[in-house]
């Protein structure tokens, strides 16, 4: 059988979606066996992950966004029927505007929050989300859901057939399940964190509800908040301004990192006492999975696909209400046993979000979606 797979995201800057073409391309390249998975723009192997640049160099990346700006544009010819016309299926990302006309489409729903929260995204966004939907989503031979939510949600606004819709959840890089105590002591001297932490790892954006964070951090009892710090790692997103300026104030025990390498990301998480992430919505949320293999006790909002991927293994939060964000942190920070509670739970909850099961899910979903 032969996949192609449009890989355009790893081109842009992007944080989950990146995260998830990377290494779901790469895995399902290892087990592929007999069957070719192809990605398109022409994309061999490729380089480390960076959510700020593309995953080749600049002269290999111009052309290939060059050829998509084309496609794009010149409907009237039709490159992407002749690529997909070497292809059983072809995966699409919402960076084609116009799908191939032959070969059966299949597609990855990464969350609805264009429709459920729009006022968190830009008009562009929201267009473009929309017309995605319209001519991939309702045509697909068959589409991935990245949890029961996101298909719940889906299937619930846009009118799509449930059997069409196969929740795979993603997956977790092996290093996030392979911390070492001596990664954790020179990521701290790295980032010059000298007290324990309560973490949040993620794109500095309206979404992300980090000002609900701050405040109850800010509410914590004077004798809780002196002894641990509240750090934020994490790159400008869309409106970040008024969170930036306070994340830069340099408020008393607000740690503020901008944007962490990957590389260093696994022993930041497994050194943190408490990773907190009371974001209003998520397809999946990478970051709440990735600490969890990592061993840090999750304090989730209690909303979306959060409690879904936490499982148990984490207490959670009304993102609207700061004392009980507050009241959760509190408990955690001072009970040592609950945490160790959380951490042994969080670990085993994560070993089902292996990229090795996720690409063999997804060979199993290519095969139906081919035959349908």
């Amino acid at each position: 059988m032969r996949i192609e797979i449009d890989a355009t995201p790893l081109l842009l800057r992007s944080a989950g979606i990146k995260n998830y073409f990377y290494y779901w391309i790469r895995h399902l390249r290892r087990i592929a066996g007999e069957d070719s998975i192809s990605a398109f723009p022409f994309l061999g192997e490729f380089g480390g992950l960076n959510h700020e640049a593309s995953v080749l160099n600049p002269w290999a990346t111009w052309p290939r966004l060059g050829l998509l700006y084309f496609i794009n544009y010149a409907p009237a010819v039709p490159v992407m029927d002749w690529i997909a016309s070497r292809a059983d299926v072809i995966h699409l990302s919402n960076q084609v505007r116009h799908p191939p006309r032959r070969t059966p489409l299949t597609a990855t729903i990464h969350d609805m929050t264009c429709w459920r929260m729009p006022q968190f995204h830009t008009g562009a966004n929201v267009k473009a989300d929309k017309t995605f939907a319209e001519r991939v989503f309702q045509k697909a031979a068959g589409l991935i859901a990245v949890s029961e939510n996101t298909k719940k949600d889906a299937v619930e606004i846009l009118d799509l057939d449930p059997d069409k819709v196969e929740v795979i959840y993603s997956g977790i890089a092996g290093t996030y399940f392979n911390t070492h105590a001596s990664g954790v002591q020179r990521a701290a001297a790295r980032y010059g964190l000298d007290k324990p932490y309560i973490l949040f790892v993620g794109t500095i954006e309206p979404r992300k509800n980090i000002d609900t964070l701050l405040d109850a951090y800010e509410a914590l009892p004077e004798s809780v908040r002196t002894e641990v710090d509240l750090v934020v790692a994490g790159p400008a997103g869309w409106r970040s301004e008024a969170t930036r300026r306070r994340l830069e104030s340099q408020e008393r025990g607000v740690r503020y990192l901008r944007y962490v390498p990957e590389d260093d990301l696994p022993s930041l998480m497994a050194g943190a006492t408490v990773f907190a992430y009371l974001s209003w919505y998520e397809g999946f949320g990478f970051p709440v999975a990735q600490a969890m293999a990592c061993g840090a006790p999750v304090l989730v909002s209690n909303v979306s696909s959060l409690p879904e991927v936490a499982g148990g293994a984490g207490l959670t939060v009304d993102p609207n209400s700061v004392s009980e964000a507050a009241s959760a942190l509190d408990r955690l920070l001072t009970t040592p046993s609950l945490r160790d509670e959380l951490s042994a739970r969080g670990k085993a909850r994560a070993q089902r979000y292996r990229w090795e099961e996720c690409a063999r899910q997804s060979l199993e979903f290519f095969r139906r979606a081919a035959n349908r």
